[in-house]
């Protein structure tokens, strides 16, 4: 058998620059972070589980709209709030 010779350091440093839109962001929705920064993230192709950490109708009003304009799904379960961007459905169908 062949001896490769195999450099891990470049190797995960090409790891560290990976695209976005491949990620699960997880944060919290409590009217910290601006509404132009959720809609950024989805809009790149990420999902994110948002923790709702008060009146979810309130907090998602600056950006809701917005991304159900892009075809985004957005899903509240469980204290979450689910944001699965245009390409990607949210599979409820273990909840029955």
């Amino acid at each position: 058998m062949a001896d490769f010779d195999l450099d891990l350091q470049t190797a995960e440093g090409e790891m560290d620059a990976t695209v976005d839109g491949d990620r699960v962001v997880l944060g919290i929705l409590d009217g910290g972070t601006p509404a132009d920064e959720w809609v950024e993230t989805v809009a790149a192709g990420n999902v994110l589980v948002l923790d709702v950490d008060g009146d979810l109708t309130e907090l998602a009003e600056p950006f809701a709209p917005r991304l159900n304009e892009m075809g985004a799904e957005l899903m509240h379960f469980r204290g979450k709030l689910v944001v699965a961007p245009p390409d990607r459905d949210i599979d409820t169908s273990r909840l029955d």
